[in-house]
């Protein structure tokens, strides 16, 4: 028997705060253990494909965060659900500069910045903004993300807009092991060299590895709301 948020194999699946709940409380306790203090780890829910629904069951259920990678989803989601004030939206995908007016009256914090001409345009549309600085430790073609080398000038040359440089985010590569667990502690170690307090870093597979690393928020989806639907 399906319990409540699992698809039920007819029509659409639903969610339901006392599930969120109950995978709340497993991710924090992998974050303990990882940690030792799961209060100092902001958990973002990843709510890319999922509905408004899901959102509202997952706020129900303590969640505050909810990041989304595409500015059209997260405009329409923001408008939805626009009498559910608590929401802060965190726009984890690449910048596009031309979906910043859309994106500014909705996010909290943008967190892929790479260039210092979005943060510039950022600081246009919403002044004081939080942003993260996206860095690449991964060296693979076709990633977002500036590197490590060229990470403090960037970080420096933001410090003189407008805007609040709160952080660093990154993404491990893919297969995790040695490789996810190496690229955490550069980018946590630069963060602390740069003396910034947030380091956005681990998702579902490789939290652990990220949080003893030093990540402050880690960014999860499928770990709270399931499965995400398949598009075919």
């Amino acid at each position: 028997m399906s319990s409540p948020g699992e698809g039920r194999g007819v029509g659409a699946p639903t969610w339901s705060p006392e599930v969120i709940r109950e995978r709340l409380t497993t991710l924090q306790t992998r974050i303990a253990l990882a940690a030792g203090d799961v209060d100092r780890v902001r958990i973002v829910a990843v709510a890319k494909t999922f509905p408004p629904d899901a959102i509202r069951a997952a706020l129900a259920a303590g969640i505050v965060e909810f990041g989304e990678n595409y500015a059209d989803e997260l405009c329409a989601k923001a408008i939805e659900l626009a009498d559910e004030p608590a929401i802060r939206w965190r726009f984890i995908g690449t910048i596009q500069r031309n979906k910043l007016a859309r994106l500014a009256p909705f996010v909290a914090c943008y967190e892929g910045v790479a260039r210092i001409e979005e943060g510039r345009d950022i600081a246009r549309r919403a002044p004081g903004a939080s942003v993260f600085v996206e860095v690449d430790a991964t060296g693979l073609a076709g990633r977002n993300g500036v590197s490590l080398t060229e990470a403090p000038a960037l970080v420096e040359a933001l410090h003189e807009v407008p805007i609040v440089v709160d952080g660093l985010m990154t993404v491990a590569p893919p297969g995790g092991g040695v490789a996810a667990e190496n690229c955490f502690h550069l980018v946590g170690q630069l963060a602390r060299d740069l003396g910034l307090t947030e380091c956005s870093m681990g998702m579902s597979e490789d939290l652990e590895m990220a949080v003893a690393a030093g990540a402050t928020e880690i960014r999860v989806g499928t770990s709270l709301f399931g499965p995400r639907a398949s598009k075919g």
